[in-house]
């Protein structure tokens, strides 16, 4: 027994990349997106939420399977493999989806820091901006994201202790595990929100990258399988389900804002509430954007041939850019809650293009030299289909409101191209195959 228990914290101490992905889909987009949905519907998405944990297990296992086996950065896989057309339309597509969360969350952490300091959030965006820029490119921001991933996990362990307090209807959540959309764009896009806080293309391409900064290799298979497993099933599952379903429970005003959120907490610690929410969405805030910082220049480095380390001055210089851009965010118009959840509804959308990459390359036999198992290809192809369906039914209903503004016109515009590039995939998938058996290639003709 002890021998097993010391086994266990010697896994705990060494999990890493996975965590991170884990923290940064614990994010104020995710929280908005939870709270929302069970603010609006009731318990009636709880079968998204569970589903999200799932997926966003199994999109990371394929990431760290395609990262293991290759020992290198995505980009530069598809780029040896597919070509360079192949490498920026990924890199773009990561920028995108990346890029609007950035300023929505930029705008997130403003907003709530001059709610909880005082001063504006125009100041406290450039102040955010500036410890962005000098404390990622400088490697001395951790200190500070170690605070926030603290918080963060105080306002969650809150929310799991709430379950004991509030009023759960179980049957009704019960019912909530059959799978159904409510009408309208709210309820695709709250869908889509979800799964976009778990299934996200910023933490797909980004696994590959911090497991290289670990050093893991295929000899850390077992150990990087529970990495995904401790990280994204369990505790992004767990913290996911806890905010949930005390928001469902006990919260019934859709249009509610950050504020006004925090009631949720207040069965549990009363007046606080409002103070340890906030505090909370902050260190979630901080978290999310740090992580989130890195990963275009990540990718952008990678296609350049740079150094994805601050010792190269150009990786360095694409941190602080990035981080400085991001204060623009401040001036985005609406509420943040909801634009947290269509930051998160676009960034899904270019979500599927990424995972049907990560799933050709991995069936390979060029790329890696131990392609996927028949088992390992259904929960990769049921991952593809579902967040391809999920995030297509969203953009439908956004076309179907009609597409007079120029945000409409944008995210249907995006979804064609990475549509186009699916079908392009799918076709040298086909030709692949075909030309595996000369037989079959045969009977095509």
């Amino acid at each position: 027994m002890a021998t097993t228990d010391a086994g266990l914290r010697s896994r705990l101490s060494e999990m890493g990349p996975t965590w991170l992905a884990g923290a940064i889909a614990t994010g104020p987009a995710t929280i908005g997106a939870l709270v929302t949905a069970g603010a609006s519907f009731d318990y009636t998405l709880l079968w998204v939420v569970v589903l999200s944990a799932v997926m966003g297990a199994t999109a990371q296992y394929l990431a760290m399977r395609l990262g293991l086996l290759t020992e290198a950065g995505i980009v530069a896989v598809v780029e040896d493999n597919l070509g360079e057309a192949w490498a920026w339309l990924l890199v773009a597509d990561a920028v995108v989806a990346a890029g609007l969360a950035q300023l929505v969350i930029m705008k997130t952490l403003a907003a709530v820091s001059a709610e909880v300091a005082g001063l504006t959030p125009v100041a406290w965006a450039g102040i955010w901006g500036v410890v962005l820029a000098v404390g990622l490119a400088g490697g001395g921001y951790e200190y500070a994201e170690r605070g926030a991933k603290v918080l963060v996990s105080l306002v969650v362990l809150l929310f799991v202790a709430s379950l004991f307090v509030v009023p759960i209807d179980y049957g009704a959540a019960a019912a909530g595990l059959v799978p159904t959309v409510p009408a309208g764009v709210e309820g695709a896009l709250l869908a889509a929100g979800i799964l976009g806080g778990a299934v996200h293309i910023a933490l797909v391409t980004m696994q590959s990258y911090t497991m290289r900064a670990r050093g893991w290799t295929t000899d850390d298979s077992a150990l990087a399988r529970f990495d995904v497993g401790a990280s994204m099933l369990v505790a992004f599952g767990v913290a996911s389900l806890a905010i949930f379903l005390v928001a469902a429970s006990v919260l019934s005003d859709p249009s509610l804002g950050a504020v006004g959120a925090a009631t949720a907490l207040g069965p549990l610690v009363g007046s606080n509430a409002k103070w340890l929410f906030l505090l909370g969405l902050w260190g979630a805030a901080v978290t999310t954007l740090g992580g989130n910082t890195v990963v275009p220049p990540y990718l952008i480095a990678d296609k350049m041939g740079w150094e994805q380390d601050t010792d190269d001055s150009r990786y360095r210089a694409a941190i602080a850019a990035f981080a400085l851009v991001s204060v623009l965010g401040v001036f985005v118009p609406g509420a943040v809650f909801g634009l947290l959840i269509q930051a998160l509804a676009v960034g899904f959308v270019g979500t599927p293009f990424v995972l049907l990459l990560v799933l050709y390359l991995l069936n390979d036999p060029t790329a890696v030299p131990q392609t996927n198992s028949p088992l390992e290809n259904v929960g990769g192809v049921l991952l593809v289909g579902i967040s391809t369906v999920v995030a297509g039914q969203w953009v439908q209903r956004v076309a179907a409101g009609g597409v007079a503004d120029p945000v409409s016109l944008a995210i249907l515009a995006f979804a064609a191209v990475l549509a186009a590039a699916m079908l392009g995939l799918l076709g040298l998938t086909v030709r692949n195959w075909l030309a595996d058996d000369p037989e079959r290639a045969v009977a095509a003709d």
